[in-house]
């Protein structure tokens, strides 16, 4: 039986001579268009013949005509050449950003605030681009980051960001939140010392906001009276409608739920509560064409 013909032995050069001497009805002239030497064109031919076993040429002396093996490679080769272009044009959008796949991990403040519109007039701009987005811990973010799990971080400042480049995209202020029958409810702003005279309602242990309350809390040689955790800020503020205990919110992220339930807001005198949200990428890290672009369009969504 004879042996299979090996693909790998066969060139892309190769093939393009075939086709520019089946085109051209003459090897001289198929050469010449490959500019390639008369007699290394022959032995490009001559080679093929052999790999593939069969005449693809009848040569005479007014030129050279295809054999029905000949009009099979060469039909097949046209079909090779439109998929290496269409292979090549893919690539190349995939350099220039056009395409691509970016993860971006982000905390609740940026994904109920900052990140929904700004996704959405970037993705109207990129359609072949696909923003996978999960919303994480600040410092579960960063980790992702160092670890190369997350392309791109948005979370609030206060986390460690050792090993990434981080810029300032926004800015958020923590206020006190309380229902109208609270004892602070006519309060204009307030201390968190005083506030830890009352009970909070909180996120679940882990959130970055937990975390920061619970560091201040301590710094006073305090600690938070968590009556009730939950894990969003809309539950945080159902609770606190019916008078569970305050909370401390993002305003800016949490401003249509406060309004809808009628809650109160009092300005917390403490500087801590005056946040920036900072977007980061991996310091040195390799950043893609499309997670470069989502990058740039953001830092434009924040001036």
């Amino acid at each position: 039986m004879k042996p299979q013909m090996n693909p790998a032995r066969i060139d892309f050069v190769t093939l393009k001579l075939f086709c520019a001497i089946a085109q051209s009805g003459s090897i001289t002239k198929g050469a010449s268009e490959c500019h390639l030497a008369l007699s290394a064109a022959s032995r490009r031919i001559s080679e093929l013949e052999e790999t593939v076993g069969l005449m693809l040429l009848d040569r005479s002396a007014k030129g050279v005509t295809l054999t029905p093996a000949g009009h099979a490679v060469m039909q097949h080769s046209l079909r090779l050449f439109q998929g290496f272009e269409q292979f090549s044009n893919e690539l190349n959008e995939f350099a220039k950003g056009s395409k691509g796949h970016v993860r971006l991990w982000a905390n609740m403040s940026s994904l109920t605030e900052f990140l929904p519109s700004a996704l959405a007039s970037f993705l109207k701009e990129h359609r072949e681009i696909q923003v996978e987005v999960e919303e994480q811990l600040s410092g579960d973010i960063v980790k992702a980051l160092l670890d190369g799990i997350a392309d791109i971080g948005v979370f609030a400042e206060g986390t460690p960001t050792t090993g990434l480049n981080t810029q300032v995209i926004g800015h958020d202020e923590l206020v006190i939140v309380c229902s109208q029958d609270h004892a602070i409810h006519s309060r204009k702003s307030i201390s968190f010392e005083e506030c830890l005279e009352f009970d909070f309602v909180g996120l679940n242990r882990g959130s970055s906001l937990l975390e920061l309350t619970s560091r201040h809390a301590e710094r006073l040689n305090k600690h938070m009276r968590l009556r009730i955790q939950v894990r969003s800020y809309d539950a945080m503020c159902q609770m606190i409608a019916v008078n569970l205990g305050i909370g401390v919110l993002p305003y800016q992220a949490c401003a249509p739920q406060i309004k809808a339930l009628g809650l109160k807001v009092i300005r917390l005198e403490d500087a801590w509560a005056k946040r920036n949200l900072l977007l980061a990428i991996k310091q040195d890290g390799r950043q893609s064409p499309a997670s470069t672009l989502l990058c740039q369009h953001l830092i434009s969504q924040s001036h």
